[in-house]
């Protein structure tokens, strides 16, 4: 991994960089989404894992399975805590994450 941090992405400078980019569009889009919302207030959430939920567990069931059709898997929250998380680690790349905002905001536009 560190390798890889080094040789293919640039760094671990570089490495914070794209992680950052990755949480900031995923935060920004949250933030901005009139059925999904982030369950982390701002001073405290996470570069790798984004929690979220619509409010209603039978429409988080339903993006859930909205996102595996799309290919998107392991969406589903905690079993403590429901709603969904999205893990973007070092290695999900960019778009990947950009995917999932695709889908999102595809399932926002026919439930809102």
């Amino acid at each position: 991994m560190l390798e890889w941090i080094k040789n293919e992405v640039g760094g671990l400078d570089k490495m914070y960089e794209l992680n950052l980019k990755k949480a900031n569009l995923l935060y920004d889009y949250l933030d901005s989404s009139k059925l999904f919302k982030g369950t982390v207030v701002k001073e405290d959430r996470s570069l790798m894992n984004v929690p979220f939920v619509t409010g209603s567990d039978e429409l988080d069931a339903e993006f859930i399975k909205a996102c595996t059709d799309a290919g998107i898997v392991n969406i589903k929250g905690h079993r403590s805590v429901g709603g969904m998380r999205a893990s973007i680690y070092n290695a999900m790349p960019i778009e990947g994450v950009e995917k999932l905002i695709e889908v999102m905001k595809e399932f926002e536009a026919s439930h809102v």
